[in-house]
Protein backbone atom coordinates (compact mmCIF):
# COMPACT_ATOMS: atom_id res chain seq x y z
CA UNK A 1 0.00 0.00 0.00
CA UNK A 2 1.59 3.46 -0.99
CA UNK A 3 0.93 5.79 1.49
CA UNK A 4 2.11 9.55 1.58
CA UNK A 5 2.34 10.29 5.15
CA UNK A 6 1.60 14.37 6.12
CA UNK A 7 2.71 15.97 9.74
CA UNK A 8 4.94 18.20 11.17
CA UNK A 9 6.01 17.97 14.78
CA UNK A 10 7.67 15.07 17.10
CA UNK A 11 4.24 13.67 17.78
CA UNK A 12 3.76 12.98 13.74
CA UNK A 13 7.31 11.77 13.56
CA UNK A 14 6.79 9.18 15.93
CA UNK A 15 4.21 7.69 14.03
CA UNK A 16 6.28 7.96 10.70
CA UNK A 17 9.20 6.42 12.32
CA UNK A 18 6.58 3.62 13.23
CA UNK A 19 5.05 2.79 9.71
CA UNK A 20 8.30 2.82 8.26
CA UNK A 21 9.64 0.59 10.99
CA UNK A 22 6.92 -1.84 10.03
CA UNK A 23 7.35 -1.91 6.38
CA UNK A 24 4.77 0.21 4.99
CA UNK A 25 5.81 2.28 1.32
CA UNK A 26 5.82 5.79 2.31
CA UNK A 27 6.32 7.13 -1.41
CA UNK A 28 6.52 11.04 -0.14
CA UNK A 29 6.47 13.33 3.14
CA UNK A 30 4.14 16.51 3.39
CA UNK A 31 5.50 18.91 6.50
CA UNK A 32 5.49 22.53 7.24
CA UNK A 33 7.40 24.61 5.95
CA UNK A 34 10.62 25.45 7.68
CA UNK A 35 10.42 27.95 10.27
CA UNK A 36 12.72 30.50 12.29
CA UNK A 37 14.18 29.10 15.36
CA UNK A 38 16.44 30.40 18.19
CA UNK A 39 18.10 33.39 18.92
CA UNK A 40 19.74 33.43 15.36
CA UNK A 41 16.54 32.73 14.19
CA UNK A 42 17.55 30.03 11.79
CA UNK A 43 15.17 28.38 9.48
CA UNK A 44 14.57 24.55 11.15
CA UNK A 45 13.52 21.96 9.37
CA UNK A 46 10.55 20.04 11.69
CA UNK A 47 10.98 16.76 13.39
CA UNK A 48 9.04 14.80 10.39
CA UNK A 49 11.13 16.56 7.84
CA UNK A 50 14.32 15.39 9.26
CA UNK A 51 13.62 11.66 9.25
CA UNK A 52 11.80 11.62 6.13
CA UNK A 53 15.03 12.83 4.79
CA UNK A 54 17.30 10.48 6.57
CA UNK A 55 15.04 7.78 5.12
CA UNK A 56 15.72 8.66 1.34
CA UNK A 57 11.93 9.63 1.36
CA UNK A 58 10.79 12.87 -0.68
CA UNK A 59 9.66 15.51 1.36
CA UNK A 60 7.34 18.49 0.16
CA UNK A 61 6.37 21.52 2.02
CA UNK A 62 3.77 23.58 0.15
CA UNK A 63 2.26 27.15 1.65
CA UNK A 64 -0.93 26.13 0.42
CA UNK A 65 -3.20 23.39 -0.06
CA UNK A 66 -5.51 24.86 -2.37
CA UNK A 67 -3.64 26.37 -5.23
CA UNK A 68 -3.26 23.33 -7.13
CA UNK A 69 0.23 22.42 -6.26
CA UNK A 70 -0.37 20.13 -3.87
CA UNK A 71 -2.92 18.13 -5.75
CA UNK A 72 -1.12 17.55 -8.61
CA UNK A 73 1.96 16.71 -6.29
CA UNK A 74 -0.27 13.99 -4.78
CA UNK A 75 -1.74 13.30 -8.01
CA UNK A 76 1.94 11.99 -9.34
CA UNK A 77 2.75 9.93 -5.76
CA UNK A 78 -0.28 7.93 -6.61
CA UNK A 79 -0.62 6.91 -2.90
CA UNK A 80 -3.16 4.61 -1.81
CA UNK A 81 -3.80 6.41 1.51
CA UNK A 82 -2.70 9.33 2.86
CA UNK A 83 -1.83 9.46 6.94
CA UNK A 84 -1.88 12.91 8.50
CA UNK A 85 -0.78 13.62 11.85
CA UNK A 86 -0.24 17.18 13.30
CA UNK A 87 0.20 18.57 9.91
CA UNK A 88 -0.92 21.86 10.76
CA UNK A 89 -3.22 22.45 8.03
CA UNK A 90 -6.38 21.63 6.38
CA UNK A 91 -6.89 19.30 3.24
CA UNK A 92 -10.12 20.31 0.72
CA UNK A 93 -11.79 18.21 -1.21
CA UNK A 94 -9.79 17.21 -3.84
CA UNK A 95 -7.27 15.97 -2.17
CA UNK A 96 -8.94 13.83 0.30
CA UNK A 97 -10.80 12.33 -2.66
CA UNK A 98 -7.20 11.23 -4.47
CA UNK A 99 -6.69 8.30 -2.45
CA UNK A 100 -8.49 5.62 -3.02
CA UNK A 101 -8.99 4.75 0.42
CA UNK A 102 -9.10 8.63 1.30
CA UNK A 103 -7.31 9.68 4.35
CA UNK A 104 -6.81 8.98 7.86
CA UNK A 105 -5.71 11.15 11.32
CA UNK A 106 -4.18 10.27 14.35
CA UNK A 107 -5.62 12.64 17.28
CA UNK A 108 -4.68 12.80 20.85
CA UNK A 109 -7.92 12.96 22.35
CA UNK A 110 -11.16 10.13 22.52
CA UNK A 111 -13.29 11.44 19.88
CA UNK A 112 -15.75 13.07 20.02
CA UNK A 113 -14.32 14.76 23.03
CA UNK A 114 -11.70 17.37 22.48
CA UNK A 115 -11.79 18.04 18.72
CA UNK A 116 -9.43 21.23 18.24
CA UNK A 117 -6.19 21.98 19.38
CA UNK A 118 -4.06 21.17 22.38
CA UNK A 119 -6.29 18.52 23.64
CA UNK A 120 -3.90 16.27 25.20
CA UNK A 121 -2.95 19.63 27.55
CA UNK A 122 -6.66 20.16 27.94
CA UNK A 123 -7.22 16.94 29.55
CA UNK A 124 -5.33 17.35 31.89
CA UNK A 125 -6.37 20.82 32.83
CA UNK A 126 -9.99 19.35 33.45
CA UNK A 127 -8.36 17.13 35.37
CA UNK A 128 -9.74 14.23 33.43
CA UNK A 129 -8.89 10.49 34.84
CA UNK A 130 -8.43 9.01 31.49
CA UNK A 131 -7.43 10.02 27.88
CA UNK A 132 -6.33 8.30 24.69
CA UNK A 133 -5.67 8.32 20.70
CA UNK A 134 -8.29 7.90 18.34
CA UNK A 135 -7.70 7.24 14.28
CA UNK A 136 -10.51 8.40 12.37
CA UNK A 137 -11.20 8.85 8.59
CA UNK A 138 -11.06 12.57 7.68
CA UNK A 139 -13.97 14.50 6.69
CA UNK A 140 -14.70 17.91 5.48
CA UNK A 141 -14.81 19.61 8.82
CA UNK A 142 -12.00 19.11 11.66
CA UNK A 143 -12.12 16.28 13.69
CA UNK A 144 -15.63 14.90 12.61
CA UNK A 145 -14.64 12.16 10.50
CA UNK A 146 -15.51 8.36 11.38
CA UNK A 147 -13.42 6.82 13.71
CA UNK A 148 -11.89 3.63 13.14
CA UNK A 149 -9.99 2.44 16.77
CA UNK A 150 -9.76 4.35 20.04
CA UNK A 151 -6.43 3.79 22.42
CA UNK A 152 -7.48 4.40 26.37
CA UNK A 153 -5.01 5.51 29.22
CA UNK A 154 -5.07 6.70 32.38
CA UNK A 155 -4.09 10.16 33.52
CA UNK A 156 -1.46 10.36 36.18
CA UNK A 157 -2.70 12.80 39.06
CA UNK A 158 0.54 14.48 39.04
CA UNK A 159 1.26 13.55 34.88
CA UNK A 160 2.12 16.64 33.22
CA UNK A 161 0.82 17.70 29.83
CA UNK A 162 4.49 16.94 28.27
CA UNK A 163 4.58 13.39 29.96
CA UNK A 164 1.20 12.30 28.69
CA UNK A 165 1.97 13.77 25.43
CA UNK A 166 5.21 11.82 24.97
CA UNK A 167 3.16 8.95 25.95
CA UNK A 168 0.14 9.37 23.72
CA UNK A 169 2.42 9.84 20.43
CA UNK A 170 3.81 6.34 21.18
CA UNK A 171 0.27 5.27 21.26
CA UNK A 172 -0.93 7.02 18.87
CA UNK A 173 1.95 5.46 16.06
CA UNK A 174 0.97 2.32 16.94
CA UNK A 175 -2.77 2.57 16.53
CA UNK A 176 -1.81 4.31 13.17
CA UNK A 177 0.01 1.10 11.87
CA UNK A 178 -2.41 -0.92 13.14
CA UNK A 179 -5.06 1.21 11.41
CA UNK A 180 -3.26 1.08 8.24
CA UNK A 181 -2.28 -2.57 8.25
CA UNK A 182 -6.03 -3.42 8.34
CA UNK A 183 -7.64 -1.01 6.24
CA UNK A 184 -5.26 -2.75 3.84
CA UNK A 185 -6.55 -6.21 4.72
CA UNK A 186 -10.08 -4.82 4.92
CA UNK A 187 -11.00 -5.69 8.39
CA UNK A 188 -10.82 -2.35 9.95
CA UNK A 189 -13.98 -0.99 11.51
CA UNK A 190 -15.81 2.50 11.17
CA UNK A 191 -18.40 4.02 13.47
CA UNK A 192 -20.12 7.80 13.41
CA UNK A 193 -18.53 9.98 16.00
CA UNK A 194 -21.77 11.38 18.29
CA UNK A 195 -21.45 14.49 17.20
CA UNK A 196 -23.96 15.57 19.97
CA UNK A 197 -21.46 14.87 22.26
CA UNK A 198 -18.30 16.40 20.69
CA UNK A 199 -16.41 18.86 22.44
CA UNK A 200 -13.73 21.76 21.20
CA UNK A 201 -11.01 23.19 22.46
CA UNK A 202 -8.34 25.68 22.13
CA UNK A 203 -4.54 26.71 21.60
CA UNK A 204 -3.15 27.50 25.02
CA UNK A 205 -1.68 31.15 25.77
CA UNK A 206 -0.40 32.94 28.55
CA UNK A 207 -3.70 34.07 29.53
CA UNK A 208 -3.92 30.66 31.55
CA UNK A 209 -0.76 30.77 33.47
CA UNK A 210 -1.86 32.88 36.55
CA UNK A 211 -2.83 30.54 39.55
CA UNK A 212 -6.56 31.75 40.89
CA UNK A 213 -6.57 29.61 44.60
CA UNK A 214 -10.22 30.83 45.01
CA UNK A 215 -10.27 27.70 43.08
CA UNK A 216 -10.32 24.11 44.20
CA UNK A 217 -7.06 22.61 45.35
CA UNK A 218 -6.94 19.75 42.42
CA UNK A 219 -7.90 22.55 39.90
CA UNK A 220 -4.96 24.58 40.53
CA UNK A 221 -2.91 21.28 41.50
CA UNK A 222 -4.08 20.49 37.49
CA UNK A 223 -3.68 23.77 36.03
CA UNK A 224 0.30 23.56 37.33
CA UNK A 225 1.00 20.09 35.83
CA UNK A 226 -1.51 21.16 32.54
CA UNK A 227 0.38 23.93 31.47
CA UNK A 228 3.55 22.45 31.44
CA UNK A 229 6.14 22.17 29.31
CA UNK A 230 4.22 25.78 27.63
CA UNK A 231 3.46 28.30 28.87
CA UNK A 232 3.81 26.97 32.94
CA UNK A 233 1.55 28.56 35.90
CA UNK A 234 2.36 31.69 37.36
CA UNK A 235 2.04 33.30 40.74
CA UNK A 236 2.55 36.94 42.12
CA UNK A 237 4.36 36.84 45.76
CA UNK A 238 4.90 40.07 46.79
CA UNK A 239 6.00 42.27 43.93
CA UNK A 240 7.49 39.25 41.77
CA UNK A 241 5.87 36.97 39.55
CA UNK A 242 6.86 33.41 40.01
CA UNK A 243 6.54 30.27 37.34
CA UNK A 244 5.31 26.95 39.39
CA UNK A 245 6.41 23.81 38.32
CA UNK A 246 5.31 21.22 40.98
CA UNK A 247 2.94 20.86 43.82
CA UNK A 248 1.32 18.48 46.09
CA UNK A 249 -1.74 18.14 47.73
CA UNK A 250 -2.07 18.97 51.84
CA UNK A 251 -4.55 19.74 54.53
CA UNK A 252 -7.98 18.30 54.17
CA UNK A 253 -9.84 21.29 56.05
CA UNK A 254 -8.48 24.84 56.81
CA UNK A 255 -10.49 27.89 57.50
CA UNK A 256 -8.19 30.20 55.89
CA UNK A 257 -9.32 32.72 52.58
CA UNK A 258 -7.92 31.59 49.51
CA UNK A 259 -4.77 32.12 48.70
CA UNK A 260 -3.03 32.49 52.40
CA UNK A 261 0.22 31.06 52.86
CA UNK A 262 -0.37 28.73 55.56
CA UNK A 263 3.12 27.47 56.07
CA UNK A 264 6.57 27.61 54.44
CA UNK A 265 9.33 25.08 54.98
CA UNK A 266 10.28 21.34 53.84
CA UNK A 267 7.14 20.20 52.68
CA UNK A 268 7.27 23.57 50.57
CA UNK A 269 4.90 26.71 50.57
CA UNK A 270 1.38 25.27 51.80
CA UNK A 271 -1.41 27.39 50.09
CA UNK A 272 -4.89 27.50 51.38
CA UNK A 273 -7.41 26.46 48.18
CA UNK A 274 -11.50 27.94 47.78
CA UNK A 275 -12.78 24.30 48.84
CA UNK A 276 -11.34 24.65 51.93
CA UNK A 277 -8.00 22.57 51.66
CA UNK A 278 -4.59 23.43 50.89
CA UNK A 279 -1.65 22.35 48.31
CA UNK A 280 2.24 22.49 48.84
CA UNK A 281 4.16 24.51 46.04
CA UNK A 282 6.98 22.08 45.88
CA UNK A 283 8.81 23.71 42.92
CA UNK A 284 9.12 26.93 41.38
CA UNK A 285 11.42 29.77 39.54
CA UNK A 286 12.32 33.10 40.68
CA UNK A 287 12.09 36.03 38.55
CA UNK A 288 16.18 35.46 36.82
CA UNK A 289 16.72 32.59 38.81
CA UNK A 290 16.76 28.71 38.00
CA UNK A 291 14.04 26.29 38.38
CA UNK A 292 14.64 24.57 41.94
CA UNK A 293 13.02 22.60 44.67
CA UNK A 294 10.65 25.07 46.77
CA UNK A 295 12.41 23.97 49.76
CA UNK A 296 15.66 24.94 48.21
CA UNK A 297 14.53 28.76 47.63
CA UNK A 298 13.19 29.14 50.81
CA UNK A 299 16.60 28.80 52.70
CA UNK A 300 17.85 31.98 51.29
CA UNK A 301 14.32 33.62 51.00
CA UNK A 302 12.24 32.68 54.28
CA UNK A 303 8.67 33.21 54.29
CA UNK A 304 6.86 33.75 57.65
CA UNK A 305 3.52 34.30 56.07
CA UNK A 306 1.45 36.17 53.58
CA UNK A 307 -1.25 36.02 50.54
CA UNK A 308 -0.51 34.59 47.31
CA UNK A 309 -2.45 37.09 44.37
Amino acid sequence: MRVVFMGTPDFAAASLKKILDDGFDVVGVFTQPDKPKGRGMELTASPVKELALSRQIPVFQPEKMRDGTALEIIRDLRPDILAVVAYGKILPPDILAVPRYGAVNVHGSLLPKYRGAAPIQWAVLNGDRVTGVTTMYLANEMDTGDIIYTSTTEIGEFETSGELYDRLKEMGAVLLSKTLCDIERGTAPRRQQEHEQASYVKMLDKSLSPLDFTKPARTVVKQIYGLQPWPVATMKMGKDVFRVFAAAYGRENCTEEPGTILSAGKAGIEVACGDGKSIYLTELQAPGKKRMKTEAFLLGHPITGGHID
